[in-house]
């Protein structure tokens, strides 16, 4: 095994509080916005870098308007479908209300704001319909579930997220008769001519899951702009960096990482079905033949969506998993493959023996093995060595150390890459 870095672009840290500042101050002219309005701020449960700081920036901006904000988590059926639970996810992020100087609206309640042309039911958070305002706070990235012009981002959050449950597998039954996109869209537009949204700032990451870009998005505009703002977020994404990967090894999977647990759009298996076939298949690379997950985020609170994606796991990683939570996130969202259990042992050491026995090769020391954080940390990443004759020509991909056995401590357990934790 050889420890590389994936070589990224460079940017500019952004000063997340002049960026806003100039975003409202440029671009902020609802009359929804002013003094004596009670502003609902809608605060989804992804592990956003700096969300804590550009939640508070949105806030600074909202009370130098004399505004009365308050923030309700827009996080559909997350956090087990609970006041508590969805409040506890924000309590992660450092989002609480003590240290954002607001008060909470974590009701699941929902009222019905109209229906599509589809006829579907527009739920949306009671709390914040009967606000003067409603202002959301999202990433835009492309979504885990399907390919389109939109993705995840303020649109989807206002029809999905602060849909919550109700609303959440409304929308999911309706997605699996008649496509997601065109029921999100439908739904949000519905949304943007029903409930008194105000506008929303979108968050752009990059490759290093740093914050690019904070955008002002008015209602006005706001679903024009979030389609072109998609195109950014896709450039930015991070990749694996190999058309073909044996076995991929994932330290950590979980709900603040993914909607699906890992990305889709990074392992390039669909939520809702894919193939493991030893032989190379159409479609988007890398081909995985099998993948390795070896723990849940902290964060996550048991929730294993996405562990079905997987092929293997081990024996703690399914003991850590709450059923409750995960069975009511993949029943919400219609994706039941995402919460089947793997084949599972008690060691790292033994899953990869297992795993490599699976994969029919010639020579198992050939295998093509990475090992990665978790998919929104790719910068940094641990290697097989069949893979170090393409290094010297290839500038994206730097070593940092040199080669090694592949090492696990007394338990059988693997070294976790650039710090994280099982």
């Amino acid at each position: 095994m050889l420890d590389v870095r994936q070589n990224f672009p460079r940017f500019a840290a952004l000063n997340i509080g002049q960026v806003v500042k100039a975003e409202f101050e440029s671009k902020c002219c609802s009359n929804r916005i002013g003094p004596g309005k009670r502003i609902a701020v809608g605060v989804g449960s992804r592990g956003i870098s700096n969300l804590k700081d550009i939640v508070a920036a949105v806030l600074k901006e909202l009370r130098d308007r004399r505004a009365f904000p308050f923030i309700v988590p827009a996080m559909g059926s997350h956090g087990g479908a609970t006041p508590e639970g969805q409040a506890h996810i924000l309590a992660t992020y450092g989002i609480t209300p003590a240290s954002m100087g607001v008060p909470f609206e974590t009701t699941m309640e929902t009222v019905v704001l109209g229906t599509t042309a589809d006829g579907t039911a527009i739920n949306f958070a009671a709390a914040a319909a009967k606000a003067d305002g409603v202002f959301a706070i999202n990433r835009i990235k492309p979504h885990t579930d399907f390919q389109g012009s939109l993705g995840s981002g303020l649109m989807k959050m206002m029809a999905i997220g602060f849909g919550k449950q109700t609303g959440a597998a409304t929308y999911h039954a309706a997605c699996s008769r008649l496509g997601h996109e065109h029921v999100i869209r439908q739904g949000a537009r519905v949304i943007l001519n029903s409930a008194p949204i105000a506008g929303g700032l979108a968050i752009l990451e990059n490759q290093l899951h740093d914050t690019a870009d904070l955008v002002f998005l008015p209602p006005d505009t706001l679903e024009e702009e979030e389609t072109k703002l998609l195109v950014r977020a896709r450039s930015l994404m991070p990749k694996l960096p190999f058309k073909q990967i044996d076995l991929l090894i994932v330290d950590q999977i979980g709900k603040n990482i993914s909607g699906a647990g890992m990305d889709p759009n990074v392992v390039g298996r669909a939520v809702l079905g894919y193939s493991s076939s030893l032989v190379a298949q159409p479609g988007p690379t890398p081909a995985i033949s099998r993948i390795f997950v070896r723990g849940l985020t902290e964060a996550s609170l048991g929730n294993a969506v996405g562990i079905g994606i997987a092929d293997f796991t081990t024996t703690a990683t399914v003991r850590s998993i709450d059923l409750r939570i995960t069975y009511l996130n993949a029943l919400t969202s219609l994706s039941v493959q995402t919460a089947k259990l793997p084949i599972h042992y008690d060691t790292d050491r033994e899953v990869i023996e297992r795993a490599l026995q699976s994969l029919a090769l010639e020579n198992p020391a050939s295998a093509r093995v990475v090992q990665i954080r978790d998919t929104l940390s790719l910068e940094a990443m641990r290697i097989s060595s069949v893979y170090a004759p393409e290094l010297s020509t290839r500038d994206d991909l730097t070593p940092v150390g040199p080669e090694c056995e592949m090492s696990f401590d007394t338990g059988g357990y693997l070294a976790p890459v650039n710090g994280s934790h099982q």
